[in-house]
């Protein structure tokens, strides 16, 4: 069955929806629909740029948009559905090109900074050797969403909705400093991650900002730690 980009493109939106809408705000369809205009954005500003990479765009929506579907954060803990096929698989049901949607699922598969962290060298090749540019632009456009301003709210809604990823006691019992913790162990270095020269532009400016809070959590939490002796009355 052919049907145009433009078609499938929504029928993928309708299916994000209909995934994710009750998801926590961390990773709903809002999120989704900033990752993909992040990476029009970055699309447009590396083109703008001169970059002599030849990227899909069809490709670049698509990975945007279902970027998080087959997240194992998500899944119901009883799902048969295999991480590693469902976008390849909804695509094809969905009437794409076979060949267009295993690009796809290849890319979705790798976005992750978890993933990039178990094996390192393996963006860089889907990107500079397999023929997956369109990796570097979706994977800029996700993290910069996890950094400045919106990283922050990002970060306390997913421990409030999830707990910490090593809680051992669930998500009714965290403490605030987590969050910022994870700030300092994995947000403020998401800049060092980006693919793209647009994509570092733009951390650059958001990761100021998370070091921004980061200050303004040390300062006053230190006013609070530091305490005030009060003279005892009567």
């Amino acid at each position: 069955m052919d049907i145009s980009d433009t078609t499938l493109i929504s029928r993928m939106e309708a299916f994000v929806i209909r995934q994710m809408q009750d998801y926590d705000p961390s990773h709903n369809p809002a999120h989704v629909t900033r990752v993909v205009r992040l990476a029009h954005r970055l699309l447009a500003s590396e083109r703008s740029r001169g970059t002599k990479v030849h990227y899909n765009d069809t490709i670049i929506t698509l990975a945007a948009l279902l970027h998080d579907i087959g997240d194992r954060k998500y899944l119901p803990p009883n799902s048969t559905e295999d991480p590693m096929t469902i976008v390849r698989d909804t695509l094809v049901k969905s009437g794409s090109d076979p060949l267009l949607a295993q690009k796809v699922q290849t890319i979705v598969s790798n976005v992750s900074y978890s993933t990039e962290i178990k094996n390192p060298g393996l963006s860089e090749r889907l990107i500079h050797q397999d023929g997956y540019p369109e990796l570097a632009i979706v994977q800029d456009a996700d993290r910069l969403d996890a950094i400045g301003a919106v990283g922050v709210g990002r970060c306390f809604t997913y421990l409030g909705a999830k707990g910490p990823p090593l809680g051992a006691n669930g998500p009714l019992h965290w403490e605030l400093d987590e969050a910022i913790e994870h700030f300092r162990g994995k947000l403020v270095n998401l800049e060092l991650k980006m693919k793209t020269d647009s994509g570092r532009s733009m951390a650059r400016k958001r990761t100021l900002r998370l070091r921004d809070f980061v200050q303004w959590w040390e300062d006053e939490m230190k006013e609070v730690q530091e305490g005030i002796a009060l003279e005892p009355q009567g």
